[in-house]
């Protein structure tokens, strides 16, 4: 087989796309996240401020997407196909809400009217939490597998299949994922009352986290096939989910000591 720098083809086309949906997930996360908290800020000028915050990088972020999608269809076109078939639903929420995001960003303070406002508020919260349920959502699913039958056809539901338990759990822990990235994001773009008012949202946030991670987490390792044979196979892979719940926890701590930058390496 043909390698490229050491590493075959089929595996160096799993790193690149794994890596350019790592960086979706990483910088467009903050963005989703820091959407995520919008309704939680009560006066008009810190939901300004948070939407300025993402402004010179929301679009841009959207590449990883593009790029990866990309990449995915050019190489597993066929996997993609029946991925596509078989969560046809949420990837087309999906697309609504992105679609409906970008508008709430670019409509928002097109007019002064309260209602105006409050409306494209309201959707671009639901739009942000969408976004990072259903990315989610879709995760879980994989992780889970799809019923294929002869041929490769999808023998699944249709509507609402895609939301198992398990898919759920996972749709929560991305949202809570998203907001704690979004929550220490803003932290680093703003100051004054916003930002103690961040700083107290995060912390709550954080619970809300730790508690999804550590449920979804359990039920992967001891309900998922496959995923505990490499850690049986060898052992001390079980480090790596303890000390990531770890450096998770000690967040708080880090931000407490306004040592803003540290959580973000912790984070990923």
């Amino acid at each position: 087989m043909e390698t490229f720098l050491g590493i075959d083809y089929p595996t160096l086309w799993y790193l690149v796309v794994g890596l350019l949906f790592s960086g979706y997930a990483i910088l467009e996360g903050f963005d989703y996240g820091a959407g995520s908290w919008h309704l939680f800020f009560r006066k008009d000028l810190s939901r300004r401020i948070a939407i300025n915050a993402i402004g010179p990088i929301w679009d841009a972020n959207q590449v990883w997407l593009i790029i990866g999608a990309g990449a995915l269809f050019c190489r597993f076109s066929s996997n993609v196909c029946h991925y596509v078939i078989s969560m046809y639903v949420p990837f087309m929420l999906f697309l609504l809400f992105l679609i409906l995001r970008s508008s709430a960003i670019k409509f928002r303070s097109a007019e002064e009217m309260l209602w105006w406002r409050k409306t494209w508020d309201i959707i671009y919260f639901v739009s942000n939490i969408s976004i990072s349920f259903l990315l989610g959502v879709v995760l879980g699913n994989i992780l889970e597998g799809f019923e294929i039958g002869h041929e490769f056809r999808y023998q699944g539901g249709v509507f609402l299949s895609f939301l198992s338990p398990y898919a759920i759990m996972v749709g929560l822990t991305t949202v809570s994922i998203f907001m704690t990235q979004g929550a220490i994001f803003l932290l680093l773009k703003t100051e004054g009352r916003l930002h103690e008012r961040l700083t107290f949202l995060l912390k709550r946030g954080m619970i809300f986290f730790i508690i999804s991670f550590s449920v979804t987490s359990g039920y992967t390792l001891v309900f998922i096939p496959g995923v505990i044979d490499k850690f049986k196979e060898y052992p001390i892979f079980f480090a790596l989910p303890i000390l990531a719940f770890l450096a998770v926890a000690n967040v708080p701590r880090l931000v407490s000591k306004k040592n803003i930058y540290m959580p973000l390496s912790f984070r990923h």
